[in-house]
């Protein structure tokens, strides 16, 4: 068991105001699930946690699906026939379909209106598209950039490549007291999008560096991989290790003003989704979602043939915001004090996961005397133990045994962190042991 937090960045700079830089560096690239934007990516996060990167071929099989061929653009540009340009991916990555087969022509405005996607209810913005699976080429636009495009005749020209080339991910490995693993994975493979997901890859990339200084019982592996066929290459490498893995959490849309969310693993009552739970019980207007087999990688994860116990932590949940897949979700629509909320989360429930135990009163029957053991002292003054007098009481009466501190939080409905202040107290003073 180890009290201890997670880190904190000097005091010159806020925790949230780093994470957001980070994102902020991430944020201009253009990613996809293959190419030279993922490596980039990789590039930037590997300047702040030691990450072990690999290359899966074009063609590999992993399971039902195959690696694809690596993509990668250059330009892409629609000019009208006033030789004025309409559309440039210089300007935003996302007016480029994601994974778009090159092109290049003459088209009049009838043959060239298919290929451009825009959001008439959301006039303003740029959609977001991809078509990783299903071969075309387009682009996408602002509505009103291009509702009233004149008739006439449009050079197109996308300079992109398809190549036998492979799929690149990371991983970081903080080793801990055991080889049982908690799992915290990122998808790295959507381009300009910052809550979708640059706020995920830059929180988690904090979180393992506020690791590299604690002492844990469990090993913590950050994932780093695109959404999908990322984790699907992941899983197919590391079926035989798959056992190991106790805990593991998704992160996403992690930067934004709304409310914490949480869905559940396919297990429903794993320790981290009760854990995630307690935290976020405590949190006004949080949300507690059941599992269902839509979103993001924790899909793959909680997949019947490995039903790991793997849930979504997110705040406005994805695909209810109108932000969501277009080019407002930019760097204003995070905010650096969500992502150090968000950051504070996942940390109380990593100290859950940590600190989590059975203990066993040593003197059950009836209550111990604690006032000659200097117990209600200790519970005040500058050097306060954190415990209540309450939470000694409680862990006194549930220490039987068979309740972990988790379970006497649920049922007590009292902190968590009160009550393993109190258990620590109460074994100092010889009154509690671990269960065998």
């Amino acid at each position: 068991m180890n009290p201890g937090g997670l880190g904190s960045p000097p005091a010159s700079v806020s925790l949230g105001h780093e994470i957001y830089a980070l994102a902020e560096r991430l944020f201009p690239i253009c990613r996809s699930i293959t190419g030279d934007g993922v490596r980039q990516t990789l590039d930037v996060l590997s300047g702040h946690i030691d990450l072990e990167r690999h290359e899966v071929p074009t063609g590999t099989q992993v399971f039902d699906w195959t690696i694809p061929k690596e993509w990668n653009i250059r330009s892409a540009s629609i000019t009208g026939p006033d030789g004025q340009t309409v559309v440039d991916f210089a300007d935003s990555n996302l007016h480029i379909v994601n994974y778009s087969l090159p092109f290049k022509g003459i088209l009049p405005l009838e043959e060239l209106r298919p290929h451009i996607h825009t959001l008439p209810e959301q006039p303003k913005v740029i959609p977001y598209r991809t078509s990783y699976y299903t071969p075309t080429w387009g682009f996408c636009a602002a509505h009103d950039r291009v509702a009233n495009m004149p008739d006439g005749l449009y050079r197109v020209e996308i300079d992109a490549e398809f190549k036998d080339g492979s799929l690149a991910y990371g991983e970081y490995l903080h080793r801990g007291q055991t080889e049982r693993e908690f799992l915290l994975s990122a998808h790295i493979c959507h381009p300009s999008l910052a809550n979708d997901n640059c706020s995920g890859l830059a929180l988690l990339a904090a979180l393992a560096r506020s690791l590299k200084a604690r002492e844990t019982r469990y090993s913590y592996r950050f994932l780093f991989a695109p959404g999908t066929i990322g984790a699907l290459a992941w899983l197919s490498r590391n079926e035989d290790r798959t056992c190991l893995i106790d805990h593991g959490l998704v992160l996403s849309c992690v930067g934004d003003a709304g409310s914490p969310a949480y869905k559940r693993s396919r297990r429903g009552d794993a320790l981290v989704d009760r854990a995630m739970a307690h935290v976020l019980g405590r949190l006004a207007g949080a949300k507690m979602l059941d599992f269902s087999p839509y979103g993001y990688d924790e899909r793959q994860y909680c997949s019947p043939g490995f039903d790991l116990p793997v849930g979504m932590f997110q705040r406005s949940v994805h695909g209810t915001f109108p932000e969501y897949h277009t080019s407002a979700d930019n760097l204003d629509f995070i905010r650096p004090e969500h992502l150090e909320d968000s950051f504070r989360i996942l940390t109380d429930v990593i100290d859950i996961i940590e600190e989590d135990w059975t203990p066993l009163n040593l003197l059950p029957k009836g209550e111990p005397q604690l006032g000659k053991r200097g117990l209600y002292a200790a519970l005040g003054g500058q050097k306060s133990s954190g415990a209540t007098s309450m939470s000694l009481l409680w862990v006194l009466n549930l220490a039987d045994g068979q309740h972990s501190l988790l379970s006497m939080a649920e049922r007590s409905n009292l902190p968590f962190k009160e009550l393993a202040a109190a258990a620590r107290l109460l074994s100092e003073h010889g009154l509690l042991a671990a269960a065998s």
